[in-house]
């Protein structure tokens, strides 16, 4: 979708966490403007009051939605009925539905019906009805590794004062099993979506039904089929950043090859070995 589309950002409070609206917005910004962004949830409860500082934040506006009676979601209502409401008036190109819960299916497939585009955003519990009735599909969970903050660096040990003989160092107790030595540096976290395989009989097949007479596809076609036959498809979920990266990362399977003049952007192009 391209820059200046219209998109209206739909954030269900009781289905999301305020930890990942930095990356949330972030990420919807790849897509499109977010000109409309509503928050959703009874603001009463003590539950939601930490969404406060986000909202203000960034300039979301929070629709008080009250709990009439318990064990109802008067707030997917309210969300629904926005959500047709912006529809009516034509003036989005898409919609960035915030929520794990699969109540949302059937208002995804009738924004789909009426010709706009259907972002998803929720965590891997989401159904996968709701993750299918949407055009694409983001998992929060690798948004959430994007904002994770970085561990402090160790401070530096003060050099001995001089006329003072160093104290003698002290016997290094051993590493419980399992673990590395404190003197060794621990890797990342993984994300919390786990270590999965590459789809790559898919990939071979998006590469086919995408590729010309010789067997070369362009790399943009091969996503958007990606993303039509599997809506949460994402590299990142395989531990790369960008579709070009695992397909490198996948050597032995894939050919990767750069075309354009010298000095401009290069298109990228893919075939099966």
């Amino acid at each position: 979708m391209e820059e200046h589309c219209l998109l209206a950002v739909l954030i269900d409070a009781d289905n999301a966490q305020p930890s990942v609206v930095d990356a949330l917005l972030a990420e919807i910004a790849k897509y499109g403007t977010a000109s409309v962004k509503r928050i959703y949830g009874d603001f009463t409860s003590t539950r939601l009051t930490q969404w406060k500082q986000a909202l203000l934040r960034h300039s979301i506006t929070p629709v008080q939605q009250f709990a009439y009676t318990t064990g109802k979601n008067a707030t997917d209502s309210a969300l629904i009925i926005d959500a047709m409401d912006l529809l009516y008036t034509a003036r989005f190109d898409g919609f960035c539905l915030v929520s794990s819960d699969s109540d949302f299916t059937r208002l995804a497939q009738r924004l789909r019906e009426q010709g706009k585009t259907v972002y998803g955003f929720g965590e891997k519990k989401t159904p996968d009805p709701f993750i299918q009735a949407c055009d694409k599909f983001i998992y929060t969970e690798l948004l959430r590794t994007q904002t994770a903050p970085q561990a402090p660096a160790a401070p530096k040990p003060n050099p001995p004062k001089k006329n003072k003989p160093a104290p003698a160092a002290a016997k290094a107790s051993p590493a419980p099993a399992g673990e590395p030595p404190a003197s060794e540096p621990t890797t990342a976290p993984q994300a919390e979506t786990g270590n999965l395989a590459p789809p790559v009989e898919l990939l071979r097949r998006a590469i086919d039904e995408s590729s010309d007479e010789r067997g070369w596809a362009n790399l943009g076609a091969v996503g958007s089929y990606m993303t039509k036959v599997q809506p949460d498809f994402d590299p990142r979920l395989y531990g790369n950043r960008k579709l070009s990266d695992l397909l490198r990362s996948l050597e032995r399977v894939f050919g990767l090859e750069e075309r354009g003049p010298a000095g401009s952007p290069k298109a990228i192009y893919v075939r099966n070995l």
